[in-house]
């Protein structure tokens, strides 16, 4: 019975956890909205823009990939 009971647990959580890791990648994949960044920037950077707005968006992607990094290393402890 308490084989079962483990097997059950261990389904809701894993569901739970996989639910919690595509929201927190959908959150982080968001644009800033405010700061009128997103996918306008990064659609002008695809397109060959130079200067100010490439180095921004660069330093934003960069951003988000060490928040990334963080959130996965918190999860796996």
């Amino acid at each position: 019975m308490g084989r079962i009971l483990n097997m059950i647990m261990n389904q809701i959580l894993r569901r739970l956890v996989n639910a919690g890791i595509s929201k927190g990648m959908g959150h982080l994949s968001k644009g800033k909205g405010a700061k009128g960044q997103g996918t306008k920037v990064a659609g002008q950077a695809a397109a060959g823009a130079t200067g100010p707005s490439q180095s921004g968006t660069a330093r934003e992607t960069a951003k988000r990939a060490r928040q990334a990094a963080r959130v996965t290393r918190r999860l796996g402890k």
